[in-house]
């Protein structure tokens, strides 16, 4: 089992854990996006509670977080360019400059699903990135896309490119914001997909 990112508190992580029936000793890899607090800020307390996991993290993580992982006991793995982690399952590699994050991708009979946690690279680029390494159709966009704020023609811009690139289902949280969202809702239409803390997605036939 992958637990990607682990938000900002270990508190409310193994809260959430244990409402949705998830004990932490299942939890075989820990997929860390980025380093901000709030994609990190869980790992220490998810670590005490299963030390044998191996963390994957992005190269450009300081030494310090890594001596952190391996002061718990626990393994890591500096990621930096793209490649398979496990069967049907890769990263993108880190992408950006001033915030460089991976994102996750999982290679499903229906198509590739991309699971991002802020995609402060662009969700455009990102996904790019999975299409054209894989050379497989994209069934689902999902996570932060780091949209808030932005402008109405940005926001047609990305939902027009994302169609373009073949998306088929987009299920946006976090960092994208309300008014990225309805665009994305009427853009996608029932092939947007609700999404939040508890939300569980089931990709299959």
């Amino acid at each position: 089992m992958i637990l990607f990112d682990t938000g900002s508190s270990g508190r409310i992580l193994l809260a959430n854990m244990k409402k949705l029936g998830i004990e932490p000793g299942k939890i075989d890899a820990v997929f860390l996006s980025h380093i901000h607090g709030d994609h990190t800020g869980g790992l220490v307390a998810l670590l005490q509670a299963n030390p044998r996991v191996t963390v994957y993290l992005p190269a450009s993580f300081p030494a310090s977080f890594r001596d952190t992982v391996a002061a718990r006991g626990s393994r890591f793995k500096l990621l930096e360019k793209p490649e398979k982690l496990f069967d049907r399952v890769y990263t993108t590699g880190e992408l950006g400059s001033w915030t460089k994050e991976q994102s996750l991708v999982i290679d499903t009979p229906q198509g590739l699903v991309i699971i991002t946690g802020c995609a402060h690279p662009g969700i455009v680029r990102i996904v790019r990135q999975a299409k054209n390494r894989l050379h497989k159709e994209i069934y689902l966009v999902m996570g932060g896309l780091h949209l808030a704020g932005q402008p109405a023609e940005e926001l047609r811009r990305v939902a027009g490119e994302l169609q373009q690139l073949g998306v088929q289902k987009v299920a946006p949280s976090h960092c994208t914001g309300d008014a990225a969202r309805k665009v994305f809702q009427d853009r996608w239409g029932s092939n947007f997909v609700a999404s939040g803390v508890g939300a569980v997605i089931v990709v299959g036939p």
